[in-house]
């Protein structure tokens, strides 16, 4: 059991009420993960600026998916894992394969994304020490010395919502329930 509080609009410090009316407006909920971030107004805000510029990076909004997903597979977050296999799956459609074989932890049948998730796994896993073969790879399937750094940027993202999930023990919401996951024993 969590010991930290779901916050909403009304129970959540001062600075953070609008961060949280703001992504009611957006989403017409505020996703539990807001809510527990809402206890350090300026983590969610951290949160929501991370997320706005890895929007508007030079990678596609499938892209941002498979790297955000991949990252949350590695980092075994239930949380993330689920509420962007529904977000890939039902809003930036994303083909149904690919999104199962993120959450599986198999190949993507497009080499692109494939080099793409092998290379924001390793960044995750190997804690950016990532050189040779597995760079070279992801470089040789088009993507840019640029596209090296935003994956960083979005595992940066990934990084602070899939740790804090795990301390804050964070519920999946309903609107996400459909998606729920579980890490295969490894």
């Amino acid at each position: 059991m969590s010991k930290f509080k779901i916050h909403d609009t009304q129970s959540a410090p001062e600075d953070a009420r609008p961060l949280l009316d703001g992504a009611r407006e957006k989403l017409g909920f505020v996703p539990n993960l807001y809510g527990l971030l809402a206890e350090a107004p300026k983590a969610l805000e951290a949160y929501f600026k991370l997320s706005d510029l890895f929007g508007e990076t030079s990678l596609t909004p499938v892209e941002q998916q498979v790297v955000l997903l991949a990252v949350s597979v590695e980092n075994e977050c239930r949380f993330c894992v689920a509420a962007h296999s529904t977000i890939a799956r039902h809003m930036v459609k994303v083909d149904s394969a690919a999104v199962d074989a993120l959450r599986d932890r198999q190949p993507i049948d497009d080499a692109r994304l494939e080099a793409l998730r092998r290379f924001a796994t390793a960044v995750a896993r190997e804690r950016g020490e990532v050189r040779g073969a597995e760079l070279e790879a992801f470089l040789d399937a088009g993507y840019t010395r640029q596209q090296v750094i935003e994956v960083v940027l979005g595992v940066t993202m990934k990084t602070l919502s899939n740790y804090s999930n795990h301390i804050f023990e964070t519920p999946v919401d309903d609107a996400f329930a459909s998606e729920a996951w579980e890490p295969a024993a490894k």
